[in-house]
């Protein structure tokens, strides 16, 4: 028997809660989450330069690059992409 009392054989590598390991499945729980719009968000980091609509401006490049002359709008501290981060960005408090 082990020494809390339990008949299974074999060393335990870890002892404690089940919630005390990390897991894909409880990996973002009780940490502050990025709203959807902010630019680690699910919909803004689309804007972002590794994004799909980011990514693909970057690739047509010209004034659609990251900084060119509307690209720059839309990143964090562009007008556009800076009054979004403002008004809708930011984490939503813990998880759980």
């Amino acid at each position: 028997m082990s020494a809390h009392g339990s008949s299974n054989t074999g060393a335990k590598t870890q002892t404690g809660m089940a919630s005390a390991t990390t897991t894909p499945a409880n990996a973002g729980l009780g940490g502050d989450k990025p709203k959807a719009f902010d630019a680690e968000g699910t919909i803004g980091k689309q804007f972002t330069e590794q994004g799909a609509l980011g990514g693909a401006a970057q690739k047509v490049g010209g004034p659609l690059d990251k900084e060119g002359m509307i690209g720059k709008q839309f990143t964090p501290e562009g007008s556009i992409g800076g009054s979004v981060q403002s008004a809708m960005g930011g984490t939503k408090g813990r998880s759980n």
